[in-house]
């Protein structure tokens, strides 16, 4: 159980990275509870969890320097062999980002962006590669300190490498 304060910075799985904004009290069907709500600097979203569930539902601190080593690791990696139909593929890779470890969210786009290269993926493949890309790089820029831009940058930058 990781014990969480407003001016954390946290990972939500399937969302991204943000900070804990506050601690609001809130009734919902006759029930108070008091819910963390995050702000996501990726399109300026706030999200309400409740504190009671935060780990339930994966809410996790930023991966620290020494994970960031395992990630670019991750980055520079052969890709994974594309195996089964694209629906298959798609599956497997979303349950990978459900995870919420930045490894499998590392490991996903590398592997996508690198099939796309040679082959065209499909457009719902496109549309997980825009998400994980989203949770990927909001958390990177906030583990290292970067730009949204600058984190994109960083991952490309491996990325370029390993395609060479």
């Amino acid at each position: 159980m990781i014990l969480l304060q407003v001016g954390d910075q946290v990972v939500y799985p399937m969302h991204g990275a943000g900070e804990i904004a506050g601690v609001e009290e809130c009734e919902i069907m006759g029930q108070v509870k008091q819910y963390f709500i995050l702000q996501l600097p990726v399109g300026d979203i706030r999200i309400m969890i409740p504190t009671d569930n935060a780990d339930g539902i994966g809410l996790r601190q930023i991966s620290p320097p020494e994970k960031i080593e395992q990630v670019s690791e991750v980055l520079l990696e052969e890709p994974e062999r594309p195996l089964g139909s694209w629906n298959k593929r798609f599956h497997n890779n979303l349950n990978r980002l459900k995870t919420g470890d930045i490894l499998e969210v590392a490991a996903v786009i590398r592997n996508l962006i690198l099939q796309d290269k040679r082959k065209r993926i499909s457009g719902g493949e496109k549309r997980l590669l825009e998400l994980a890309r989203q949770i990927f790089v909001s958390e990177i820029s906030f583990a290292l300190g970067l730009s949204t831009e600058g984190a994109e940058a960083w991952m490309m930058d491996r990325l370029d490498r390993n395609h060479r």
